[in-house]
């Protein structure tokens, strides 16, 4: 006897004993002399998919950083160009009321803990920039507690610096003019040749504290040639205008301070005030890049400045 299952030929053949045996044959696979095989398909529940539509969420804005920056984007001309006071004193007001929020930064951060900047070693200083184009930059130094950022110079430009969150010791020095030669009459022990030294008078000299008022230094004073030694881990915003270009000339210098009576015979020279004294004054000696002045780039990932 012969009856359809459904899902293929069942067929019932009889024996001996007059009992049916279940024969089962599916299509090309028939499953012979199986008592009671038949082949059945159990459909699985279907998990509905429920399909998100991923949106993209705008990056995080910072009104004051924003506000940063299109001021930047009118102060700031190219090479050549010094802001005008007025424009000098708006960004001012704009960095002096920058928290370290507003760039992405917090006190949770590893960086500015003490305990774990001890167990890295040798302190580096490292950059991240936010913004740079030909014009300005703005850009976040992270300096760790001993780390030094070496006198430098920044030619032709006009940078504004503003420390969002430790303690570091700043010391800046300002170019003589007329450019002033150290005495090639004194007796010294310092290998440096008298020729590569130049007259400059020391602008700042002291430890400032986050949250403090931002500095601004020009092409030819406010202390062009810097340097910074963190006491703790420090963040510094530095907005420059226009940045480093070696294509433009304007590569970095290096230099190292001697005292002024180290090359002046001990006289005071008509170029340097007696109200004043020599220990405001030194003689500055460019030198190669030094092995601590290297550091490591990374990626920004605090609010997003609008390009509009």
């Amino acid at each position: 006897m012969k009856m359809d299952d459904g899902f293929g030929l069942v067929e019932t053949e009889g024996n001996n004993n007059n009992k049916d045996v279940v024969v089962v044959r599916h299509g090309p696979h028939r499953h012979m002399g199986r008592v009671g095989y038949v082949k059945r398909v159990i459909g699985k529940r279907k998990c509905r998919r429920v399909r998100v539509k991923k949106t993209t969420s705008p990056p995080e804005v910072s009104m004051v950083l924003q506000q940063l920056f299109l001021s930047c984007r009118q102060v700031f001309h190219g090479p050549g160009s010094v802001p005008l006071p007025a424009d000098v004193q708006n960004l001012c007001t704009i960095l002096d009321i920058m928290q370290p929020e507003d760039v992405g930064l917090c006190r949770d951060l590893q960086f500015f803990n003490p305990e774990i900047q001890h167990l890295k070693g040798t302190p580096r200083v490292t950059y991240t920039t936010i913004y740079k184009c030909h014009n300005f930059s703005l850009c976040i130094f992270f300096i760790p507690a001993n780390g030094v950022i070496p006198l430098h110079n920044h030619p032709g430009m006009t940078v504004f610096s503003k420390l969002l969150m430790g303690k570091m010791h700043i010391k800046s020095y300002d170019w003589v003019d007329p450019p002033t030669i150290a005495n090639s009459n004194q007796h010294h022990h310092s290998l440096t040749p008298i020729s590569q030294l130049r007259l400059a008078k020391l602008k700042a000299d002291s430890v400032f504290t986050a949250p403090c008022d931002t500095s601004v230094l020009y092409p030819t004073s406010g202390g062009n040639i810097h340097a910074f030694t963190a006491i703790t881990p420090c963040a510094v915003l530095d907005v420059m205008g226009p940045p480093y270009s070696s294509e433009d000339g304007r590569d970095c210098s290096y230099y190292k301070d001697h005292p002024y009576a180290s090359f002046s015979n001990g006289e005071i020279g008509g170029q340097v005030s007696k109200e004043e004294g020599e220990d405001c004054y030194a003689w500055l000696e460019e030198i190669e890049m030094p092995e601590n002045s290297h550091m490591d780039g990374i990626e920004y990932l605090g609010p997003q400045v609008m390009d509009m």
